[in-house]
């Protein structure tokens, strides 16, 4: 008995250790660009974040995440914003899209992502649409979106 009790303890115990390298699953975002274009933006070298992200974002919303940008930041569960990201090219004096170098995703559940602020994040390599980022990665990207509680952690704006 004693050692069935310490077995017990010790896988509980193991689980806890490796919970926070666990991820609460983000799934990809099928058919995203359909969804409504909310805006366009280039993060340039100087950028804190170029390193990481660095390039050209089009950001889609699904009807839920449009639903909170036109309601006050107000996001339901469901809501999903998708970045899709490009390398940007200087072709001729303008900005061109070079190739697709990552899907990011923030879809929201209160519940499932708690530890995140109801978020959970993603970032998908285009290719084979596997997720890369771990626990600890996603709760990175919370820490830089808690600057917007306010906007439902949500960088982006909605404009008519």
């Amino acid at each position: 008995m004693k050692n069935r009790i310490r077995n017990s303890l010790a896988l509980a115990a193991a689980c806890i250790v490796a919970a926070p390298a666990l991820a609460a699953e983000v799934p990809y975002p099928q058919d995203y660009r359909q969804w409504t274009h909310v805006k366009t933006l280039e993060l340039k070298p100087g950028h804190p974040l170029y390193e990481a992200v660095g390039g050209i974002h089009h950001l889609y919303a699904n009807a839920a995440a449009l639903k909170g940008y036109r309601g006050g930041y107000r996001f339901a569960d469901g809501a999903v914003i998708v970045f899709d990201l490009f390398e940007a090219k200087d072709v001729g004096n303008a900005t061109a899209e070079g190739a697709r170098k990552a899907v990011l995703v923030m879809r929201r559940d209160a519940k499932r992502y708690a530890a995140t602020g109801g978020w959970g994040y993603q970032l998908y390599d285009p290719a084979t649409k596997q997720g890369k980022l771990d626990a600890r990665a996603q709760a990175e990207c919370h820490a830089c979106h808690q600057s917007q509680e306010k906007q439902g952690f949500v960088f982006s704006a909605w404009r008519d």
